[in-house]
């Protein structure tokens, strides 16, 4: 399959991106699976959008793109997996900026809809899907917070400092990541600014609603989440509270015991999250700010499509 991808192309930087895993992360048979399910939407889209404006020539007349939707999508993958700039991106493929800040700009939404993979055909796009598929298989679900540096807002704006975080003292937005117990992506939210608390940014997307109102799922949280388990008749499991005034003298050894198996536990969606962190446009977004919900929602849809396509492969062999 791939020696057949590969033949068809006749650019040789595509054939390059293609070919290369290290380029974009993805093996040549994910992308062609991604050409062949967001290729259609991507032609849809442009199609509607023509069709909306007030014309004086028919439909597709004019100037024609200089960049097929492959080429756009190639372009896509390696800004989000090297944080590639447009001027070096429009270097490689031979096009103006613009070109591919504006293909860059079509395509990500489109990835960041697909949801996370969790097996061949299968996604999950919603929180409530989450806990409906842990709930129906059993699994156990660890939630987490992460944090994305981002450009400090203009001075004067009146909403200057809600981006600071009050962990890490830096402007930055925070998303909620949900694995399994293996530590397989499951959900990845929207971004908010990071001074909103980890507890709060979970009620605002509905967590305790859906955990109340879904099947029984034992979900792992740190220290940040703790109240959820009260809220949600202790479907959320948080570590204990720690003495803060004269503990008794057999109490460290206990809560030290508990904390690290608590901790054994929920490790797994740290190494879930480093691998989201391994896509350069993650490490540090320099771009807007409103652009950091599409861009790590489109990581996380990736990262579990070849996860999963990858994990398939080996139960094959």
């Amino acid at each position: 399959m791939i020696a057949d991808h590969v033949r068809v192309v006749r650019n040789g930087a595509r054939a390059a991106i293609i070919s290369d895993r290290r380029i974009t992360g993805l093996s040549a048979e994910v992308i062609a699976e991604l050409v062949a399910e967001v290729g259609p939407l991507w032609h849809e889209r442009h199609q509607a959008r023509l069709e909306s404006r007030p014309r004086k020539r028919a439909v597709g007349a004019g100037a024609k793109h200089q960049l097929v939707f492959i080429d756009r999508l190639l372009a896509t993958l390696v800004h989000l997996r090297h944080g590639a700039t447009h001027d070096v991106l429009a270097c490689w493929f031979g096009v103006d900026r613009s070109t591919i800040t504006r293909a860059v700009g079509e395509v990500r939404p489109l990835l960041a809809e697909r949801g996370c993979t969790i097996a061949a055909g299968v996604r999950l796009r919603t929180l409530a899907e989450v806990i409906e598929h842990l709930g129906s298989s059993g699994r156990t679900g660890i939630v987490d917070g992460t944090e994305i540096r981002v450009r400090r807002p203009a001075a004067g704006r009146k909403d200057r400092e809600k981006f600071i975080s009050g962990k890490n003292k830096q402007n930055a937005v925070k998303a909620m990541i949900l694995t399994d117990a293996s530590g397989r992506l499951l959900f990845c939210s929207p971004t908010q600014p990071a001074s909103c608390a980890d507890i709060t940014h979970a009620r605002q997307l509905g967590l305790v609603k859906h955990l109340t109102d879904g099947p029984p799922v034992e979900i792992l949280a740190d220290a940040g989440y703790q109240g959820l388990g009260a809220q949600t008749g202790g479907r959320v499991v948080t570590p204990h509270r720690k003495f803060k005034k004269n503990p008794p003298e057999w109490y460290e050894e206990i809560y030290e015991r508990q904390r690290k198996a608590h901790s054994s536990r929920r490790i797994r969606v740290e190494h879930g999250i480093a691998h989201l962190k391994n896509w350069r446009a993650l490490a540090r977004h320099h771009g807007r700010r409103e652009h950091m919900s599409d861009t790590i929602q489109a990581v996380a849809g990736l990262l579990s499509h070849q996860q999963t396509a990858t994990r398939t492969d080996r139960q094959a062999q």
